[in-house]
C-alpha cells in the first residue's frame, strides 16, 4: 500500500509540477513599459498554436532608418485594435515574459496588451501633425 500511495504522489507531483510552472511563468512579467511607432506588420502565425504577431517601427527622426520591435498578442480584442490603427502612429503596451519555452506562446516574450492611437505625431518640439480622422467603429 505505501508503494501505491508513494506512486500516486509522485504522479500528481509530476502532472502538477508544469502546470505550476506555466501559470507562474503566464502571470509573472520581467519587465512592462511602452513603445511608440507604427504597426507595419500585423499577422496571425502558427501550425497548431496560433498567435497574432506583429512589427512595430520605431522612428527616432523623420528620415532615420526604424528600429523593428516585433510583439505577440494573446487578446482577440487587442488584436482588432491593433488592425484598425495599422498606419497609424500608436503607442503599445507590453509585458515581457521570460522562462516560456517553444513558440506556442508567441514568436517573442513581448506581450501587448493594450493599443491606444496617438492624437498628433510630433515632428520637431514645435510642429505636429494630427492624426487623420477615423470611422466610427462598426459594432
Amino acid at each position: 500500500m505505501l508503494k501505491s500511495r508513494a506512486f500516486w504522489i509522485t504522479l500528481a507531483a509530476l502532472i502538477a509540477a508544469p502546470i505550476l510552472y506555466f501559470w507562474l511563468a503566464l502571470s509573472w512579467s520581467y519587465s512592462e513599459g511602452e513603445r511608440a511607432g507604427w504597426v507595419q506588420k500585423f499577422s496571425k502565425k502558427g501550425w497548431i498554436c496560433k498567435t497574432w504577431e506583429g512589427e512595430l517601427a520605431l522612428v527616432s527622426m523623420p528620415g532615420a532608418a526604424p528600429e523593428i520591435f516585433e510583439f505577440t498578442v494573446h487578446d482577440e480584442a487587442v488584436a482588432e485594435r491593433a488592425t484598425a490603427a495599422m498606419g497609424q502612429r500608436v503607442a503599445l503596451h507590453y509585458e515581457q515574459k521570460k522562462g516560456l519555452p517553444g513558440s506556442c506562446f508567441g514568436d517573442t516574450r513581448y506581450f501587448v496588451t493594450e493599443v491606444k492611437v496617438a492624437e498628433s505625431v510630433s515632428l520637431t518640439p514645435s510642429v505636429k501633425v494630427p492624426q487623420p480622422p477615423q470611422p466610427p467603429a462598426s459594432q
